[in-house]
């Protein structure tokens, strides 16, 4: 049995999970803006256009915002109204996280993965290019909102057990840690 302040190891495998795609996708921000660069060198500098380099930057930005979207929930990173929230106990806060997740972020998951399944499957069917002569993966980049939702999801079953773990009080909760501006 867990200490009141120790995590359990499945959450703790949870949050690890989702910290290092989250670190390693936040590196592809520095790729993407080197290549940004380099797009504008050769474009204004050098004369020379590259519709690859272009689109690799759209995939990059896809996947930064898609794939880290597990990680800003894990880092507590979405937008949220603060007003009521903040001055909540911990197990407050723990009951507010723990009604969001089931009844709004799971569901909304489901949704996004029932609804994008047939648009994602049917870009893999004719191995979707792109129209405009780059990158021949569009299928894979449809493919990143199938992924999104599995990695959210990873990150909900990890915030439920979270969340269950501060209401019965084996775990302590955390205060929120952005200041509020009046």
């Amino acid at each position: 049995m867990p200490s009141a302040n120790r995590e359990p190891v499945l959450l703790a495998w949870l949050d690890g999970f989702t910290d290092r795609i989250g670190r390693g996708i936040a590196w592809l921000v520095v790729v993407m803006m080197a290549v940004q660069f380099a797009i504008v060198v050769m474009r204004y500098v050098l004369g020379i256009h590259s519709i690859v380099m272009q689109e690799s930057v759209m995939y990059m930005h896809a996947m930064v915002f898609m794939l880290a979207s597990a990680w800003t929930l894990r880092n507590d990173g979405h937008v949220r109204v603060d007003i009521f929230y903040r001055r909540l106990s911990a197990r407050g806060r723990a009951w507010i996280d723990l009604g969001g997740t089931l009844f709004l972020l799971i569901p909304v998951l489901a949704f996004i993965a029932l609804s994008s399944l047939g648009y994602v499957t049917s870009s893999w069917s004719i191995l979707e290019r792109s129209p405009d002569g780059g990158i021949p993966a569009v299928f894979l980049l449809k493919s990143l909102i199938l992924l999104m939702v599995a990695l959210l999801m990873i990150q909900a079953i990890a915030q439920v057990l979270r969340q269950t773990l501060i209401l019965r009080g084996r775990l302590p909760g955390h205060t929120p840690g952005h200041e509020e501006v009046l």
